[in-house]
């Protein structure tokens, strides 16, 4: 198994200008692992993590990013 931390430095610096505490949540996990012959590659979704510290005002930048995460892992298969 192994992890790995991703971060677009401009798009980091724009979230903690909204909310400090979003500093807890970088730079986002991403988990690669084998089940059953099959390489698995998984991430701590960036919309449920701000759901925990209650901001509407980084919902969208959250939703933002997560969807473009997505898009690269779902490249890398």
């Amino acid at each position: 198994m192994s992890h790995l931390e991703v971060c677009n430095p401009l798009e980091a610096a724009r979230v903690l200008e909204i909310n400090k505490l979003v500093g807890y949540f970088l730079p986002c996990k991403v988990t690669v692992y084998e089940n059953n012959g099959t390489t698995k590659i998984g991430l701590a979704r960036p919309t449920m993590m701000i759901e925990m510290i209650e901001d509407q005002d980084l919902n969208a930048i959250a939703k933002d990013i997560e969807e473009t995460l997505i898009k690269v892992l779902d490249i890398s298969k």
